[in-house]
């Protein structure tokens, strides 16, 4: 609670700008059922392309569905799936770096270039062969997204362990008859943490952007569903109806800055300087 408080009393106004974004729009992912004033899914091809009105806040697409309910059930789609991803990834790079970072010599060689492997590959294009290979669904959408993203978190935690496992308190619980697997997760680990979750914060924003992506492409979400990428995809074939796939990009827009915005004022929040500067 206390580093909480501390962080809402930073000076650093696009902090808690990305806060309330981001907040809105979980509040959003929750109650959408609620806030919806039409069936995201329900179209009536006599309706299609209305302009924004008072009763289609955000018009029609091209099925005569209403693109405000469509937006607002997309974002329970592209958040999740974001953050799904991110967790993911920082389960697993946060382990295999984690693990390479402690045991050094052949082992870490071995998986960091392991991970620089898959590193190499441009993330997009890969995420779009892995997304393709397993089949256009949701689930490979965000497993295909995973494996490229993990490598990152990995190489990050194993330079923090690396830099830790000589101090004091590591060799001293060594000593006292501490066990690797005890002291990587309750001495080494935690010390990671802070960074990672900066990490998490800066890529929650562009996780969605890539899921986005990948449903742009035909490679995420599959119709009827609504999902944000999807229907800027369909706006592009209608480009002569602007609303179509300018409100679900403004959605995306909004959350993946809301996410850099917060991730940015944490890093501020964890560097002593700015912290000074910022309080």
């Amino acid at each position: 609670m206390k580093t909480l408080r501390d962080l809402l009393r930073q000076k650093n106004f696009m902090f808690k700008l990305g806060i309330v974004i981001c907040l809105a729009w979980i509040v959003v992912a929750i109650l959408a059922p609620v806030l919806a004033p039409h069936d995201p899914n329900l179209g009536d091809v006599t309706r299609k392309f209305l302009a924004p009105s008072a009763e289609h806040w955000f018009g029609t697409d091209e099925l005569g569905r209403d693109v405000f309910s469509r937006v607002l059930y997309g974002s329970r789609v592209s958040i999740t799936c974001g953050l799904i991803t991110v967790l993911i990834s920082f389960a697993v790079g946060v382990f295999f770096g984690g693990l390479a970072g402690y045991v050094g010599g052949v082992v870490d060689d071995i998986m960091m270039r392991f991970s620089e492997m898959i590193q190499s590959f441009p993330p997009l294009i890969l995420a779009m062969v892995i997304a393709a290979a397993l089949g256009p669904n949701i689930s490979n959408s965000v497993l295909a997204m995973a494996i490229i993203w993990w490598p990152n978190y990995a190489r990050l935690t194993r330079s923090i362990v690396i830099s830790i496992k000589q101090n004091d308190y590591v060799t001293a619980s060594r000593v006292l008859g501490a066990t690797h697997t005890r002291i990587l997760g309750k001495e080494l680990l935690p010390n990671s943490v802070g960074s990672m979750v900066v990490m998490c914060t800066l890529d929650l924003g562009n996780a969605i952007l890539m899921f986005s992506g990948l449903s742009f492409l035909g490679l995420g979400i599959q119709p009827p569903t609504a999902e944000w990428g999807a229907m800027v995809s369909a706006g592009v074939e209608n480009s002569n109806y602007w609303w179509v796939s300018t409100f679900p990009g403004l959605a995306i827009f909004s959350v993946a800055i809301g996410a850099n915005f917060i991730g940015d004022g944490l890093r501020d929040y964890l560097d002593p300087k700015m912290r000074r500067s910022n309080s």
